[in-house]
């Protein structure tokens, strides 16, 4: 590989520029964006090889702090990249041993810096059991590949346009489609409201649950409709409410139903569910509850890296006396005999089995099953999901 060293170092001078105006007051996806509408001399391809360090970057969490951020970068670039112009520059030893698989590279780091996995992801004593600790703390060195569920009935028209635009694509189930990271499918007009994007774990999240043709569900933390509109591709004739704590998410939510050609009515409410919502709910009922809660996203992170070096242990006990709070204020309106999905994208058991533990314990509900959807061995997310029956 033939590197212009004058230019990598310029590149790596916009990064360091970057990293140092980063606040993680906001997601660096939104960061990033406003920062190249404020620096428009940097051209397309500066821009790319700048979010790439960047996101790399991020990937080594809270290791190496010692380092400078150049030496920093090159490490996350060695463990990220098989080809490097950092690592041909600033560490053009390490150049031979860019084609090792991504276990031996954290090896051959630790030999030279000692352990540090631990620092990448400190929260280890979290995690739920059934996550396996190494595994899943590598994993946030390999971006996540993009999914997409098709809708039924068009997957065969969704495959040939993909093949028509020399889009190549991994086919996992007849519905869902692994496309690497970055494809730009909304430039395919063609395509449009006949596929969502939603990853590998979320398409998993509700495949065992029985959803009966005219029944009433809630979907009480719907955000922008994600879950909704998997619940409505399993069975569209069904009574469903959404809800969320603003109106600007509904709103999302409305427009994603619209281009997904949702003809399913649906109602709409706006719940702060951390306090009892007797008030708006008044004698509402449901034959199923759909709660997929507001969590840590810990299981997301090698999408939102940031989130490794922003994140702190204190913040998880938050999440889960939130989620207490949510749990307990939606249950009141499952009818007896009915179903309650619990769902994060959480891999911390405090969020996960321990809540299901207080649901059992605490609100009296039975429960049904409950896993961990493994994605970190598949480039997706990991969730937990557990299902419960009201007596």
């Amino acid at each position: 590989m033939e590197v212009n060293s004058k230019r990598v170092q310029q590149q790596v001078r916009n990064f360091e520029r970057t990293i140092q105006e980063y606040q993680f007051k906001e997601p660096f996806s939104r960061f990033i964006t406003q920062f190249y509408k404020n620096n428009r001399q940097m051209g397309s391809s500066d821009r790319r090889m700048n979010s790439r360090f960047c996101y790399n970057y991020f990937r080594l969490g809270k290791a190496f702090t010692n380092l400078s951020a150049v030496e920093r970068l090159s490490i996350a670039e060695f463990l990220c990249e098989d080809n490097s112009a950092v690592v041909a520059v600033f560490k053009p030893e390490w150049n031979d041993k860019a084609s090792l698989n991504i276990e031996d590279k954290v090896s051959f780091i630790e030999s030279e810096y000692g352990n540090f996995l631990e620092k990448v992801f400190p929260f280890s004593i979290s995690l739920s059991p059934a996550i396996n600790q190494k595994a899943f703390i590598i994993s946030h060195f390999i971006q996540p590949n993009l999914y997409i569920r098709i809708k039924k009935g068009m997957e065969s028209k969704v495959r040939k346009i993909l093949e028509k635009n020399l889009v190549p694509y991994e086919e996992l189930s007849e519905q869902t489609l692994s496309l690497s990271n970055g494809t730009n499918l909304q430039q395919i007009k063609s395509l449009e409201g006949d596929y969502e994007v939603q990853d590998w774990a979320s398409q998993q999240s509700l495949n065992d649950i029985e959803i009966a043709p005219r029944s009433s569900w809630w979907d009480c933390c719907a955000a922008s409709g994600g879950k909704s509109l998997l619940l409505l591709d399993k069975e569209s004739n069904i009574k469903l409410m959404v809800s969320d704590i603003r109106l600007s998410i509904l709103r999302n939510l409305d427009e994603r139903f619209e281009k997904a050609g949702v003809k399913t009515y649906y109602r709409k409410k706006i719940l702060d569910l951390s306090n009892s919502v007797k008030h708006i709910m008044g004698e509402e009922s449901y034959d199923g509850i759909l709660l997929d809660a507001p969590c840590s996203g810990s299981g997301t992170w090698g999408r939102t890296p940031e989130m490794l070096q922003k994140f702190s242990a204190s913040e998880i006990d938050k999440f889960s006396t939130l989620q207490k709070q949510i749990v307990q204020n939606v249950i009141p309106y499952l009818r007896s005999g009915k179903t309650l999905v619990y769902i994060t994208c959480s891999v911390f058991a405090a969020e996960n089995e321990e809540i299901t533990q207080y649901i059992v314990d605490q609100l009296g509900l039975q429960l049904e099953d409950q896993h961990s959807i493994i994605g970190y061995d598949k480039k997706a997310d990991s969730m937990f999901v557990a299902r419960f029956k009201k007596p």
